[in-house]
């Protein structure tokens, strides 16, 4: 069976760090998906996000002011998720269908006011900067498996995580792996995402305490 993984990245779009991750998928041939935050678009990093969008990636929503949503309304996180997938429909003209909630901050509440897949993923510490590129390529490439949606973030001044991404890439498609994006990987393997559950890997849902 084909092995199928998804790079997603968080808290973009920007118009450092971001070009340069497009610049590396663009180079290796494949796709990713963006989640973006809507206070974070600007005319300039719209541009950066519609040329993710052309590309074939991903764009869905990390909410308006990524904070934490956990405690909030229902007429909060409305506004928050609308907000974010209203500015999305802007750059693509086509409304997300993920959701990364900022910081994993999950509630009930939260499940049953937004209408999205609730996308976790497998990360490498990578919004830490006291850790290296070397490290983040470790811990991605001991730890990565068929189904996995990799938990990254384009955010400015994070260039170790695209350090890491040169190394990362054409190790795994050494190892037969191929990218996509989150939408195509749940279509790939012939998963239907399911309400209240959280996803690191498509094949794995995590049930929420």
């Amino acid at each position: 069976m084909e092995k199928l993984i998804a790079l997603t990245f968080d808290d973009g779009p920007n118009t450092e760090i971001t070009p340069q991750v497009l610049d590396l998928l663009s180079e290796y041939g494949i796709t990713a998906s963006f989640f973006l935050i809507a206070a974070s678009i600007t005319p300039a990093s719209a541009r950066v996000a519609r040329r993710a969008w052309e590309m074939g990636c991903g764009i869905e929503n990390h909410s308006v002011n990524h904070e934490y949503m956990g405690k909030m309304t229902p007429e909060e996180i409305r506004r928050e998720i609308d907000g974010c997938t209203e500015k999305i429909v802007e750059i693509t003209g086509q409304k997300p269908r993920f959701f990364r909630p900022p910081y994993i901050d999950v509630s009930p509440t939260l499940f049953d006011t937004v209408d999205l897949t609730f996308i976790c993923g497998v990360g490498c510490k990578d919004w830490e900067p006291e850790v290296p590129a070397e490290e983040r390529a470790r811990i991605l490439l001991s730890s990565l498996k068929d189904g996995d949606l990799v938990l990254l973030h384009d955010m400015p001044g994070n260039i170790e995580t695209v350090k890491a991404l040169r190394t990362v890439i054409p190790t795994l498609l050494d190892r037969g792996f191929r990218f996509t994006t989150c939408e195509n990987l749940f279509q790939e393997k012939g998963i239907t995402p399911l309400r209240g559950r959280l996803y690191s890997n498509v094949l794995e849902p995590i049930i929420p305490c």
